[in-house]
């Protein structure tokens, strides 16, 4: 397995994401991260929970949008961002800024992550809560798994989980 050196001199070898908001600031944070793990060789997977199983869903991956309110890094009042219109605006903005820099939209993004060897993983008990199924989910996921299953794939050195 490919390992990569830090600053301490010791090595990461696989990243675990876990994304429980399906935000736009979120999932590209995430998707960035596994992106990057991947391309240094360093093996990548993605627990997606909770609100974070929109970014999986093939009817709201690619609507998608920024969050507005209660946001600290929008710098704008909660008031604000709750007004109509500001969070399509705000969305659009993101988008627009990010197709600047090439970025792909989610769909893309996802099959990138997968082609790559990025693992994709979608919360068990998240799905029955919300009554999905598989077939409401992208063909590039590689399962619906339990926390207890996803943990254990953490069972190596050099494994860092991250919260997002």
């Amino acid at each position: 397995m490919p390992e990569t050196n830090t600053a301490q001199g010791t090595t990461v070898q696989k990243m675990l994401f876990i994304l429980s908001k399906a935000t736009i600031e979120n999932v590209y944070a995430a998707f960035i991260m596994a992106n990057g793990a991947r391309m240094e060789g360093i093996e990548a997977e993605i627990f997606f929970t909770f609100f974070g199983l929109e970014a999986i869903q093939k009817k709201k991956l690619e609507h998608l949008r920024v969050a507005t309110v209660g946001n600290p890094a929008m710098h704008i009042p909660t008031m604000l961002g709750g007004l109509p219109g500001v969070e399509a605006f705000a969305t659009s903005m993101m988008k627009k800024e990010m197709e600047k820099l090439d970025m792909p939209p989610v769909g893309e993004f996802l099959e990138i992550l997968s082609d790559s060897g990025c693992k994709l993983w979608a919360c068990k008990l998240a799905v029955e809560m919300f009554h999905l199924e598989k077939e409401d989910m992208i063909d590039e996921i590689d399962g619906i798994i339990t926390v207890g299953d996803f943990y254990s794939r953490a069972n190596q050195e050099n494994t860092h989980l991250l919260f997002i």
